[in-house]
């Protein structure tokens, strides 16, 4: 019991100190093991690399969005949406430089198994996929004759398929696309290799982020609607059975009302990815010190820990050669951490 009332203390101590303060462009160091990177439950600390700090990579972009890692290439690529652009980051000498301009307000990026980029773009309403020569090709725009809303995340499946979320939030307003009607009920699809489009569910208020479990046999999606959850399909070939609440932001582990949990559900989680044991490393925001940053739940969905940011976290993804470098979109700013564990796919 005294050892348990100790973690708690240490724990609220941890919370409780402001993230704000610090210099987070690594001039000033931090003491390790790094103070934002904080233990809910024990079980954290073997995926936490004790000698390694947060650090912001860049800042300056208007909402930092959709990093995904092209590692044949070494280089990490993620959208500003308002700006209109996707940017780079090379890790040999820091540099970031802008990689497309004009780019349609797209979202979230990721990569097929051949190293083409995939965006989900807002302007347009559709998804494409840059090819190795220059052309764009464009993989989805419409279903059921309809417009799309406006895609917004994905992950591509080892069959060569692509799945992605529809809950239309660049066409409900100008600065991150075109203010237009949504047609469609929210959704999220898939996209066959041989270029049919069938809608995997719709039960969701607006469908977020989306990841596969290590073995692809579930899919995660965020709900960034009223409820606020993390949900989870059994994946069954080309569709999956009925989700359940994998992850419950307005519930939880509590210590000081606010910390950890949000229940007056303003906050909740956007991008998502899993690691190689199937834990969730979860993008959380919009509630402030004691909550932005990064959730990471074990695969029975309890909340394990904890990487506190300065800022609404948006999206995140593994990436370097060894898939242990976790890179994180967080409004205005770029942030990495090395961690003691792997991305479970190769973006």
């Amino acid at each position: 019991m005294t050892d348990r009332r100790a973690f708690l203390t240490t724990l609220a101590s941890a919370a409780a100190a402001s993230a704000w303060g610090r210099d987070w462009s690594g001039q000033t160091p931090e003491r390790y093991p790094d103070p934002d990177v904080i233990a809910i439950d024990p079980s954290f600390a073997k995926l936490v690399q004790g000698n390694a700090p947060i650090r912001r990579l860049h800042t300056g972009m208007l909402w930092a969005e959709g990093p995904a890692w092209n590692g044949s290439g070494n280089y990490l690529v993620w959208s500003d949406i308002p700006n209109n652009a996707q940017m780079r980051y090379l890790p040999e000498d820091g540099h970031v430089s802008v990689l497309r301009n004009q780019a349609n307000n797209s979202n979230g990026n990721t990569f097929d198994l051949h190293g083409r980029q995939i965006s989900f773009e807002h302007a347009t309403r559709r998804v494409v996929r840059y090819e190795l020569d220059g052309k764009i090709t464009v993989l989805a725009d419409k279903f059921d004759g309809k417009p799309l809303n406006a895609p917004n995340d994905g992950a591509v499946h080892p069959d060569g398929s692509v799945w992605f979320t529809d809950p239309g939030y660049g066409s409900m307003m100008d600065y991150e696309g075109n203010k237009g009607e949504l047609l469609l009920k929210e959704a999220v699809y898939r996209i066959d290799p041989s270029g049919e489009i069938t809608k995997i569910t719709d039960d969701l208020e607006k469908p977020n982020g989306l990841c596969f479990s290590p073995d692809y046999k579930k899919m995660y999606v965020a709900d960034t609607g009223a409820p606020k959850t993390i949900r989870v399909y059994e994946v069954e070939g080309t569709k999956v059975k009925a989700g359940k609440v994998f992850a419950d932001f307005t519930k939880g582990y509590n210590i000081d009302p606010g910390t950890f949990v949000d229940p007056k559900g303003k906050g909740g989680s956007d991008g998502i990815r899993c690691d190689v044991e199937g834990n969730l490393w979860a993008s959380a925001g919009w509630i402030g010190d004691g909550f932005d940053g990064v959730h990471v739940f074990n695969p029975e969905g309890k909340r394990i820990g904890l990487i506190k940011l300065p800022e609404t976290t948006s999206n995140l993804c593994f990436g370097g050669p060894k898939r242990n470098r976790l890179f994180i979109t967080a409004s205005q700013s770029l942030y990495t951490l090395y961690v003691n564990t792997r991305g479970a796919h190769h973006c």
